[in-house]
């Protein structure tokens, strides 16, 4: 009974919201699809015009639906975008990572676990443009860290998770990268890390250019490693004492 009272409680529009919602997610309303207009919405869920706008505006916010001006507008769900999931996905990381509800082990788990895997297949499936690609990230190890250098290396895993051919290790892994970068400033790594990931990468580098898809993982797996160490040690700087 008290489930059924605080189901009650919701908003109008979240109701109106949650079953649309539901309808886009489970295949029934299709990308490109026209949404029913408003007097058969108000109609189906017994509200008010104000109600379904405001749940119109919710799925938006949540890029599930568009709408069109014009005689022949209308609110259309979505084509699925990469660019706008991994944005949505990476707010949650960083929400989790600022309530500290995810640890550094827990981020770099998530690496181990797409980054090691799309090392051999980017042995795999590379194309030369893409090892051109890697190369171009390579930086001689110097004592003084560039922002351009450190984007370079972080460009490097993005590279290897493209080369692997499948989309969703970018929608998994591209958000880790950026709370890892938000939470830790380059500037706190211990001294003499570069060089070490400079190594790192160029081993990775050749394992991949050689088609070599066990050395590429086990490589891969070495470099994340060591980088979860010293991200842990980064953690414990930035943590009041």
């Amino acid at each position: 009974m008290a489930e059924s009272d605080s189901a009650d409680r919701r908003p109008a529009y979240a109701v109106v919201a949650d079953g649309l919602r539901d309808r886009i997610l489970a295949g029934d309303l299709k990308p490109g699809t026209r949404l029913p207009v408003d007097a058969d919405l108000r109609a189906e869920f017994g509200v008010g015009q104000s109600t379904v706008r405001e749940a119109i505006r919710t799925l938006a916010s949540e890029n599930l639906v568009r709408t069109v001006r014009g005689a022949t507008g209308g609110t259309f769900v979505a084509e699925p975008s990469f660019g706008h999931i991994t944005a949505h996905v990476e707010a949650g990381v960083t929400l989790l990572a600022s309530a500290e509800a995810v640890t550094v082990d827990q981020l770099m788990e998530v690496r181990q676990l797409t980054e090691v895997p799309a090392a051999g297949a980017a042995a795999f499936r590379r194309t030369d443009e893409q090892l051109a690609e890697l190369r171009a990230t390579m930086y001689e190890p110097t004592t003084e860290v560039s922002e351009e250098m450190h984007l370079a290396h972080q460009e490097f895993h993005r590279i290897v998770l493209h080369a692997a051919g499948n989309p969703l290790l970018d929608l998994v892994t591209v958000p880790v990268f950026k709370v890892l970068s938000s939470r830790f400033s380059r500037d706190m790594a211990p001294r003499g890390v570069w060089p070490g990931v400079d190594a790192d990468h160029i081993g990775i580098y050749d394992a991949i250019a050689a088609r070599d898809s066990i050395t590429a993982m086990n490589l891969m797996r070495r470099h994340l490693d060591q980088l979860g160490d010293i991200y842990k040690q980064m953690d414990l700087l930035r943590r009041p004492s």
